[in-house]
């Protein structure tokens, strides 16, 4: 029996663990890098223990100190969680040599698995459908996928188009593949430009029993990272017996290496209905609290049962209604996808934690809280937001309105993305392939719920909460009205970055701004009449930030200095670090010429390679960093000089 378990993880996995383990009445241990000492986890632990360092390598890539750090707490069990070392055999087994219990999946069955080349030989020896595997120096045809070996979640993986550019893939992918897994191994397959991501979910005991719980598409996808995930399927749901052949293939994939605990077989279906292998992960999947929610089961509360070595039921209960969960990132899908780090000053989203709704409602799995920092050495998720209802389109309503009243203020995030993929009409109709951001189009799925218009009510919002809240704090004469003058002679006027707002409140309401009065306005909040209707701002301010939220959707405003510091300004043509991070290679000198577009330097950040392009064809004037060195945000990296 499991009396105290260490999570060999952080974030929102490690308190979706403990939050079972509690329920259990099992002891928690967290682990934790000196990054993530204030997370949310280690408070929520009821021991922890310090990992020095903060990088992944450093900290929880470390089996040894996750295993010691286990021993000197006194747990006798371990979760992985997912990513990191989750699916890796060598720490599998060390758990197990070290006399602790491994909450996972058989030694030989990670390693059958570990290697998709090698697992994809062993799905089709059991008669599952795979795509073959490509050799680097026979590819003629494109485009090709190159993916990791070892792990997932996007890294290492690369699309090409072109023969040109494999060689150059081939080195990224190897690259980010050892960075993330420990492991560079890559191999390549054909790439199907449309096609579903569909994924079923297998619960196997010690005694030979093998689930086929329940089947999720996940589709919607960036840089072939998940971001919508849903059960059921639309497409299985709409398509006769294409579920009974998914579950059949899963079983024998489970069967065929025998399979232990949580793990899903991932397959890539087309339309029709057909479909093939692409790999089994032999861990917890990041998107379980889908299937959770329509079956009813604590997927956590299984591992650990099966780990004790109970035996499972013969079959896994009915799934029931529909959910939809989506993964909410500090990042900016309009500039690639950029993530983002800081410091995240309100977070406040509708929803209980780490459990299922009763009845049609929202779940949330977060990793963070009001005041949590993103740093640069992790995945930028913030939470998973999930919604359950007795059919889809009623759960992505509720989970679009869930999204749209949240508070997220602080960092920039894929909120507004999220909101409008479950309000886009393909969506509603189980249209949702792997081509879904290029066929609607980034740019527009992208764009900010808060129209133009809706930005400029927000900003007077803004403007009138900060006069509010000046004659609050005022020690003289605080009783009159805001920008009150014996003899106006012009508005009030508010700057927000590029935004400016002119105005003035006198006894008879507002004036300055057309078929827009004022009803009542606090430090806080703003109600203003728009076109004869009602509307409430929310309004927060922090050190060089004013965030506003409403029924328009969330907006954010640049509160400018009031004297400029001249060290902050820049050459014409600098390229700026998007983000902290650490340069790890550069592809110019200073002196070269380039083209628009041409790659300059890739920086590696939130386990992720990014690249930085010279915006116009010029001349590398300057190039001020080097392979290894580390950047902070806003950091010049190169000057170019365009081409007069």
């Amino acid at each position: 029996m499991i009396t105290a378990l260490l999570v060999a993880n952080r974030g929102e996995i490690a308190r979706r663990v403990f939050r079972t383990a509690r329920d259990l009445g099992i002891a928690t241990v967290a682990v934790y890098s000196d990054a993530d000492a204030d997370s949310p986890h280690v408070a929520e632990a009821d021991s922890a223990v310090r990992l020095p360092g903060n990088t992944p390598a450093e900290t929880y890539l470390r089996a040894d100190l996750l295993i010691q750090a286990a021993l000197d707490a006194g747990a006798d069990a371990i979760h992985p969680g997912y990513g990191f070392l989750s699916e890796n055999a060598a720490f599998a087994k060390a758990v197990i040599d070290a006399g602790l219990i491994w909450v996972g999946p058989p030694v030989e069955s990670i390693e059958r698995m570990g290697s998709k080349i090698e697992s994809k030989e062993l799905m089709a020896a059991a008669g599952v459908p795979v795509l073959s595997k490509l050799d680097p120096n026979d590819v003629t045809e494109f485009p090709v996928l190159v993916k990791a070996s070892a792990g997932g979640g996007g890294r290492g993986m690369r699309i090409v188009r072109t023969a040109a550019d494999l060689d150059g893939e081939l080195e990224a992918a190897r690259s980010e593949a050892g960075s993330a897994f420990g492991d560079p191994t890559v191999f390549i397959e054909p790439y199907l430009e449309t096609g579903r991501h569909i994924e079923v979910q297998v619960m196997a005991d010690k005694h030979g029993t093998v689930w086929a719980v329940g089947e999720r598409e996940c589709s919607l996808q960036r840089r072939h990272q998940k971001v919508v995930e849903e059960a059921p399927s639309p497409l299985v749901e709409r398509t006769e017996g294409m579920r009974e052949r998914l579950f059949d293939a899963a079983r024998k994939a489970a069967a065929a290496i025998g399979y232990e605990g949580a793990g899903t077989v991932e397959f890539l279906a087309d339309e029709s209905g057909r479909f093939f292998f692409l790999e089994m992960n032999t861990r917890l999947q990041v998107e379980h609290p889908v299937t959770e929610c329509v079956t009813g089961l604590d997927l956590v509360a299984l591992q650990l049962t099966i780990a004790e070595g109970v035996e499972l039921p013969a079959e896994p209960p009915a799934s029931t209604g529909h959910a939809i969960e989506v993964r909410l990132y500090a990042e900016d899908p309009a500039a690639g996808w950029r993530p983002q780090s800081g410091t995240l000053v309100a977070f406040d989203i509708p929803g209980v934690e780490f459990t299922n709704p009763t009845g049609a409602g929202i779940r949330l799995d977060s990793g963070v809280r009001g005041g949590s920092v993103v740093g640069v050495h992790y995945d930028p998720m913030l939470a998973k937001v999930i919604a359950w209802a007795p059919e889809r389109t009623a759960a992505a309503r509720a989970l679009a309105g869930a999204l749209t009243r949240a508070k997220i203020h602080g960092l920039r995030t894929n909120r507004d993305l999220l909101v409008r993929i479950l309000r886009h009409p393909a969506f509603l109709a189980g249209d949702t392939d792997t081509a879904f951001f290029d066929r609607h189009g980034l740019d527009t799925l992208a764009a900010p719920l808060a129209d133009k218009d809706a930005e400029a009510l927000s900003a007077l919002a803004a403007a009138l909460a900060d006069a509010e809240a000046n004659r609050a704090k005022a020690k003289v004469l605080g009783r009159l009205p805001a920008g009150w003058r014996n003899v106006a002679s012009q508005p009030q006027v508010k700057r927000y970055g590029d935004l400016e707002v002119r105005y003035r409140v006198t006894r008879d309401g507002l004036i300055g701004v057309e078929g827009v009065q004022l009803v009542s306005a606090t430090p806080t909040a703003v109600e203003l009449e728009v076109g004869g209707v009602k509307r409430r701002f929310d309004v927060a301010t922090y050190p060089g930030l004013a965030c506003v939220d409403s029924a328009y959707g969330a907006v954010a405003l640049t509160i400018p200095p009031r004297f400029a510091d001249p060290a902050d300004s820049v050459a014409a043509g600098s390229l700026l670090a998007p983000m902290p991070g650490t340069v790890v290679r550069v592809a110019v000198e200073a002196g070269q010429q380039v083209e628009a577009g041409q790659p300059l330097l890739w920086l590696e950040a939130m386990k992720m390679e990014h690249r930085i392009d010279a915006p116009v064809a010029g001349v590398v004037a300057e190039l001020t960093v080097s392979p290894g060195d580390q950047v902070d945000v806003g950091r010049v990296l190169a000057v170019v000089q365009e081409e007069s």
